[in-house]
């Protein structure tokens, strides 16, 4: 996907195939490659949704996470002669390790893009065209962001091949949701010329309206809501950057050129995409265009579909199953002279009795209890939450970590106690704590614990004692995993008092 360089390469699109129009044409076959933006937090949908462990990654409708569904939307596409690639996946560098572990337990093959800090979607659709392009061919890009459900996958596809020929034909190409009611929480495209067939191109954009404007759009027909899916050949979206946002198109392909592979992950150049300016695809590019006949033709394309971006909890309530009663659960509840609501169970009993249009999310460590009028609103207290400091702003209870995970069970003032959980041949990094000393105590499994100069095995119901200030590390070399309490004591127990001298997983 990329190439390690010694010194800083000149930015240049020389690598990167470029077809002429009138031969794309007439291309007889075309590739497309799926390209998932999986940087988002979703913090809409909290308690569920976290900054450490996002929407995406989480089992909102089904079985499978919104990421792993979303990733297997262009299974089985076949059109025009076309044919997928390996999906490209772009997140952050704090998901990449349950991203991979989510593509491996579906089978997946993906190529895997970590962005070293965010800078919205555009620059990482700059990244995911570049790797596009890396393997010498101009594909067409399915650009999607990880957290939208979609009900009919056929109709999808359809709409897909629909966007492909105009893509192919040298065009940027999104897919438009025709509204089925007047919302404020979507952007909305005004339909322009009739290109027949469900396209049309685009007169311009619409930030989130208000609510009288948004009736009268709805009421107009000639709106349709933003869904936030984009289709474009990878040299016409560079080639179109370059002329409208150049700095970002210069900081990302530099990136990229001195980007280098890590194990399963692609890791652009750090500073280099520091560098690039941050914004959306539709403020850096899709309202651009029309504005410059040097710039490609702007179409959308209608997506009739069971569309939903699933941005609160009242979109999660529209997408599910009802009861007679319009109520709509996860996990284990009780409605009782209930209507119109919404409750989601991660363990405890919810018993819900004479209310209307409430929405309540329980969670290890955290109750929402809103009107689904005000939904919007809980992105709001989170913030507040992240003023205060509250842990559950950004993480769970049940924190993943790429050797398994810890559960925080219990804590006091100078106590914590946590369920550790150690995959087979999990390995944790080599570290020492300056404020807390450890106890481990195996329940289940085998570990390997290294103290100091000290290396033995431990086996269930034994325990050792880790002193504050004397380097350790927990392993485990069996092919169960390993489960144990470990209780901490100390004067400080945050997880940034760790100091850390060698880790499996390249972390800092």
């Amino acid at each position: 996907m990329g190439h390690t360089s010694m010194s800083e390469p000149e930015v240049s699109d020389s690598d990167i195939k470029i077809i002429p129009t009138e031969e794309r044409a007439s291309a007889a076959a075309v590739r497309l490659v799926p390209v998932v933006l999986a940087g988002g937090v979703g913090s809409r949908l909290w308690p569920v949704s976290r900054e450490q462990y996002p929407k995406q990654l989480i089992d909102l409708l089904g079985r499978d996470s919104l990421l792993q569904a979303t990733v297997q939307r262009m299974k089985g596409f076949h059109a025009d002669g076309g044919t997928v690639s390996t999906p490209i996946i772009v997140c952050g560098d704090d998901h990449r390790f349950v991203t991979s572990e989510q593509l491996r337990a579906r089978g997946i093959d993906a190529r895997i893009v970590v962005e070293p800090t965010r800078r919205d979607t555009a620059p990482a659709l700059t990244l995911a065209a570049a790797a596009a392009c890396s393997d010498g061919d101009d594909a067409i890009i399915v650009a999607m962001p990880a957290d939208h459900s979609i009900e009919n996958l056929n109709a999808f596809q359809s709409t897909i091949a629909l966007a492909a020929r105009h893509a192919q034909r040298g065009a940027i190409v999104t897919l438009g949701v025709p509204p089925t009611r007047p919302d404020t929480g979507f952007g909305y495209i005004k339909l322009g010329t009739d290109l027949s067939g469900g396209a049309h191109r685009i007169e311009r954009f619409v930030e989130k309206p208000a609510t009288e404007l948004a009736a009268r759009y709805v009421a107009s027909g000639q709106y349709w809501w933003n869904s936030g899916i984009f289709v474009v050949r990878a040299s016409v979206w560079l080639a179109t950057l370059k002329v409208i946002q150049p700095a970002m198109h210069d900081a990302c392909l530099l990136a990229h050129a001195q980007g280098t592979c890590d194990g399963l992950y692609f890791r652009p150049g750090v500073e280099a995409f520091k560098s690039s300016p941050s914004d959306s695809i539709d403020y850096a590019v899709m309202e651009r265009l029309g504005s410059d006949e040097r710039l490609a033709e702007g179409v959308v394309v209608s997506l009739d579909a069971g569309w939903s971006d699933l941005g609160s909890w009242d979109a999660v309530w529209e997408a599910l199953d009802k009861d007679a009663d319009g109520n709509a659960a996860r996990g284990r509840v009780v409605f009782e002279g209930t209507t119109s609501s919404f409750a989601h169970s991660q363990g405890r009993l919810i018993a819900c009795v004479g209310v209307t249009n409430v929405v309540v999310v329980e969670t290890d460590d955290a109750v929402l209890v809103a009107d689904r009028s005000r939904l919007q609103e809980v992105k709001s207290v989170v913030s507040r939450m992240k003023a205060l400091q509250a842990p559950e702003a950004d993480a769970h209870r049940k924190v993943r970590r790429p050797w398994g995970y810890y559960d925080s069970i219990d804590r006091g003032e100078r106590f914590q106690v946590k369920r550790i959980v150690v995959n087979p041949g999990g390995r944790l990094s080599l570290q020492l704590h300056h404020h807390r000393a450890e106890h481990w105590i195996v329940v289940s499994g085998t570990a390997l614990v290294t103290r100091g100069s000290e290396e033995f095995m431990l086996s269930e119901n034994q325990s050792t004692f880790i002193p504050l200030g004397v380097t350790h590390r927990l392993e485990n070399p069996g092919k169960l995993p390993l489960e144990l309490i470990e209780v901490q004591s100390g004067s400080y127990l945050g997880e940034d008092d760790i100091v850390r001298f060698d880790d499996t997983y390249g972390r800092a």
